[in-house]
């Protein structure tokens, strides 16, 4: 995830939508119970956490995956380290293994 999309994300005072789901009742409650001792105000504020974890999670794999692939194949047609290197800055992205 590139370093912009971290800051925006990590920012407080983003929009938010309201978002309608269908839970099972015992699953709410478990949350309700668990959401403090987690150190959460709330069930909702700790299904947020989940799906962003979640999220975050899967966003990194799929992402990293193309990446990952990309740069395997480049080094696999003989495209200079240096290169990959410096495309990869250029872009804002780490270099990977």
């Amino acid at each position: 995830m590139k370093i912009e999309t971290i800051k925006k994300r990590l920012e407080r005072d983003r929009p938010m939508s309201s978002v309608t789901i269908r839970m099972p009742d015992d699953v709410v409650e478990d949350l309700k119970r668990i959401a403090p001792i987690l150190g959460f105000s709330g069930y909702q504020p700790l299904i947020r956490a989940y799906v962003g974890e979640g999220l975050r999670n899967d966003l990194e794999r799929l992402e990293g995956t193309n990446i990952s692939a990309l740069l395997e194949s480049l080094r696999e047609q003989g495209v200079a380290e240096k290169v990959i290197s410096k495309a990869l800055e250029e872009c804002g992205i780490e270099k990977l293994a």
